[in-house]
């Protein structure tokens, strides 16, 4: 009987040391997975390196420009009518939960036209202009780096991207340009021009007097040929929007604000039509007799044997300007982009 108790006793002490021992394991199993997990989160952490992620994107985009050739001087004025289309790439690196660098190349198209954008009831400003009859067209390839800044910040990976954040933007862009305008069927004379009813480029024929001899009492006396390659400063305003795990819808409305006036090739004053190079400098320099088949309403001489002038236009004089010189053209983009991840089916890879 004493043997059965004792043995009992043993068992009893026996059982009860198992699961101290047990529990004290199971602490310290609990206590392992707790730091596993920990560590889980701690690669997540490591790996919110995620958010510096890289996408591609391709834009469709409307242009506007602002400038000489606008309905009015106003630097806010443009004519909707005029809006081209424009169509770009970029490339887009995400290196914080706010900020991104995006560089973009984009080809696209600006305009203007005095006959279809002046108003002519504005008798201070619309009437010279619709009678400056002047036109352009201009194609631009621009590549451009700017910053992007986010209002919501992301601290999580590219799946757990924010569904849609504003942004703001700014950098610098570098472009070409190549201002042109269809030539009349005659010059000024009213002789058959071989290149009648074509866009020609505006910058070689020098419409200002760029690679004319002017005397050093010319309005325009020191003009020189403007570049064909600018810069400019692209700012604006957007959102961004989550589409799934690897795409995204960006919206936005920006500005070049350029470094030239020549966007338009118009700037200064008129010179002397008997000045420039050749008879087709002649007709793109001065089109308003084009409106009155050649007698203008007030004539003045203009040096060209049979050709008259209308008193303003076409003729040197301190007064008498074709465009104003102290403002620079600037342009306006919107754009719909769509973006990808490129490096979203390696971080899904290493994140498992």
């Amino acid at each position: 009987m004493k043997n059965l108790r004792l043995v009992c006793m043993l068992s009893i002490v026996i059982l009860l040391t198992m699961n101290s021992g047990y529990a004290q394991f199971n602490r310290k199993t609990i206590k392992h997975d707790n730091k596993r997990m920990a560590g889980y989160r701690g690669k997540k952490s490591k790996f919110s390196k995620a958010n510096r992620y890289n996408s591609i994107g391709i834009s469709v985009n409307a242009l506007n420009y602002y400038g000489d050739l606008s309905p009015s001087p106003s630097k806010a004025s443009t004519d909707i009518s005029f809006t081209k289309p424009g169509f770009g790439i970029s490339f887009t690196h995400r290196f914080g939960p706010r900020y991104s660098l995006q560089a973009s190349f984009m080809y696209g198209t600006i305009s203007g036209s005095d006959a279809e954008s002046a108003k002519q009831s504005d008798l201070s400003n619309g009437v010279y202009r619709y009678k400056r009859n002047l036109s352009f067209r201009n194609h631009i390839k621009e590549l451009t780096v700017v910053g992007v800044f986010d209002l919501f910040e992301n601290q999580s990976t590219y799946v757990s991207r924010v569904k849609w954040t504003p942004y703001a933007y700014v950098g610098v862009t570098l472009f070409l340009h190549n201002p042109q305008a269809k030539a009349p069927s005659t010059d000024l004379q009213g002789n058959p021009l071989p290149e009648a009813g074509k866009y020609v480029d505006l910058r070689p024929l020098g419409t200002e007097g760029q690679y004319s001899n002017l005397a050093s009492t010319d309005v325009n006396y020191g003009i020189k040929p403007y570049s064909l390659l600018q810069m400019a400063i692209p700012f604006g305003l957007g959102a961004r929007f989550k589409l799934n795990e690897v795409m995204d819808l960006w919206a936005d409305l920006g500005f070049r604000y350029t470094f030239t006036d020549y966007l338009d090739d118009v700037s200064q004053n008129y010179v002397s039509l008997t000045k420039l190079n050749s008879p087709l400098a002649q007709a793109m320099s001065y089109r308003t007799n084009e409106l009155y088949n050649g007698n203008p309403p007030n004539p003045v001489p203009s040096g060209i044997p049979g050709v008259n002038v209308e008193a303003g236009y076409g003729s040197e004089y301190p007064t008498n300007k074709r465009g104003s010189k102290n403002q620079n053209d600037v342009y306006m983009v919107t754009s719909i982009k769509l973006t990808y991840i490129l490096n979203a089916t390696f971080h899904r890879a290493k994140f498992r």
